[in-house]
C-alpha cells in the first residue's frame, strides 16, 4: 500500500475507565491538569487530562461517546510519558506514596520513540500500564 500521509505527532488518545473521578485523581497526582469541556452541539460534559502539548480524553465504561473503539475495554492501554524530573527521584516518590512499581520495583532501560530511556512502570486505577 502506498503511503497516504505523513504523521507528525500524537494529538490525543482516549482511555476507557471505570471511574472518571478516580482516574482524574491518579493522573493529576502525576502532574496532569484536568479539563472539563462540552463539545459544540452536545449537552454532555467530557473530561480530559492535559500534559505538555498532548491530552488524554476519558470515556467512562458504559457511557462512551461515539464514535468509539470497536471493542471497548477498561485497562487495555499502555502509556509512556516523558518527564522533566529525574526518574530515580520519581521512583522513590512512587514507593513513598505506596504505589506498586513493576519490574522488580526498579528503573529499567528501554527504547522509546526518541531513543534510549530509563523507565519506571506502574498501573493506573484501571490497570493500564503507565511508563
Amino acid at each position: 500500500m502506498a503511503r497516504i500521509c505523513k504523521i507528525a505527532s500524537l494529538d490525543h488518545l482516549v482511555l476507557t475507565v471505570k471511574s472518571i473521578p478516580r482516574t482524574v485523581s491518579f493522573y493529576t497526582s502525576l502532574g496532569m491538569k484536568h479539563e472539563q469541556f462540552t463539545p459544540a452541539g452536545s449537552s454532555v460534559a467530557r473530561h480530559a487530562l492535559l500534559y505538555g502539548q498532548s491530552k488524554i480524553n476519558l470515556h467512562e465504561q458504559g457511557k462512551e461517546f461515539e464514535p468509539k473503539a470497536q471493542n471497548v475495554q477498561v485497562g487495555s492501554g499502555d502509556l509512556c510519558f516523558l518527564i522533566e524530573d529525574k526518574v530515580d527521584d520519581v521512583l522513590q516518590t512512587l514507593k513513598k506514596e505506596g504505589m506498586e512499581v513493576l519490574e522488580g520495583g526498579e528503573v529499567v532501560q528501554r527504547t522509546g520513540a526518541r531513543g534510549k530511556l530509563r523507565s519506571a512502570y506502574i498501573r493506573d486505577p484501571d490497570g493500564n500500564l503507565v511508563e
